[in-house]
């Protein structure tokens, strides 16, 4: 009877404070042997525990407030995220950010750049810390879905891969590959952003977004000049949620200062010139030379 007693009493006498035991569950764990004692928890304790891990770990933010708006908080962990849209929809922009947001606060991340379209200098105007970084090149998609699937077992809680543009190299055969890469993000928790110019993963995605064409935006009247771009994202496909939700995806345009650390490219056919040792992606094998 007194267990039963105490046990109503933990349950209905309220905390004073957020953080503070009441009396009850003092008592309680007084009576406990010691090492009990800190697994004894009240219900209210527990349930603002589960309420804070979930806040903090179920989604990853991104510096993209469309994208965040949209799925709610940021890409949600554990799941493969596609962003479909063509090379003027803003996709890669996207990603960008994203990258930018995770190094910039400490994150490490990896961009699978199956496109090889990371321009270095604008990654880093953009806040992009890349000595946290780390830059793959595949040659084809079999490589891509191996890199991206061994980057998550590593620990990388945001991962980024980017198929270019279409047509997408050595995209067929690999459906089973997209469901063990979905089931990798899982097991390891991790953010996994696709971008891709048409849908790819099947099944295997959690989320489907899709990035229309971007609409240009201009300044003045007599000479307009391109100040940046529009473009919406929509919600194709979430358990538990109703497709055809959108945002607006705003682009604004700027000189991107190219770092003195940066490989220079003179053209296309020639090597990269080092201004300077670049170790994190010289380490990473993200610039081939």
């Amino acid at each position: 009877m007194a267990v039963n007693l105490q046990r109503r009493t933990l349950e209905d006498s309220p905390l004073e404070e957020p953080g503070l035991q009441s009396p009850a569950l003092l008592r309680l764990r007084s009576a406990l042997p010691q090492g009990f004692q800190r697994h004894i928890r009240s219900a209210r304790e527990l349930d603002r525990d589960l309420r804070e891990a979930q806040e903090t770990e179920a989604t990853f933010r991104t510096a993209v407030p469309a994208l965040d708006r949209l799925l709610e908080g940021g890409l949600p962990r554990g799941q493969l995220v596609e962003l479909v849209g063509s090379r003027t929809s803003g996709r890669f922009s996207t990603v960008l950010a994203a990258l930018a947001a995770a190094t910039s606060v400490g994150e490490v991340a990896a961009l699978v750049d199956l496109g090889d379209g990371l321009d270095p200098a604008a990654a880093e105007a953009l806040g992009a810390d890349l000595r946290r970084l780390l830059w793959l090149r595949p040659h084809n998609l079999k490589q891509a879905l191996a890199a991206a699937e061994m980057v998550l077992a590593s620990g990388f809680p945001l991962v980024a891969l980017d198929l270019g543009t279409p047509p997408v190299r050595g995209g067929r055969g690999v459906e089973a590959a997209w469901l063990r890469l979905a089931r990798a993000a899982r097991a390891h928790n991790a953010a996994l952003l696709v971008s891709t110019p048409y849908r790819v993963s099947g099944t295997a995605a959690g989320v489907v977004l899709k990035a229309e064409r971007a609409r240009a935006a201009w300044q003045g009247e007599s000479l307009p000049l391109l100040s940046g771009a529009s473009s919406h994202l929509q919600l194709e496909k979430q358990r538990g949620r109703l497709p055809g939700q959108t945002e607006e995806l705003k682009l604004t345009l700027g000189e991107v200062p190219v770092p003195s650390s940066v490989p220079r490219v003179k053209k296309r056919e020639e090597p990269v010139e080092w201004v300077e040792d670049w170790e994190p992606l010289r380490a990473a094998g993200g610039i081939r030379y």
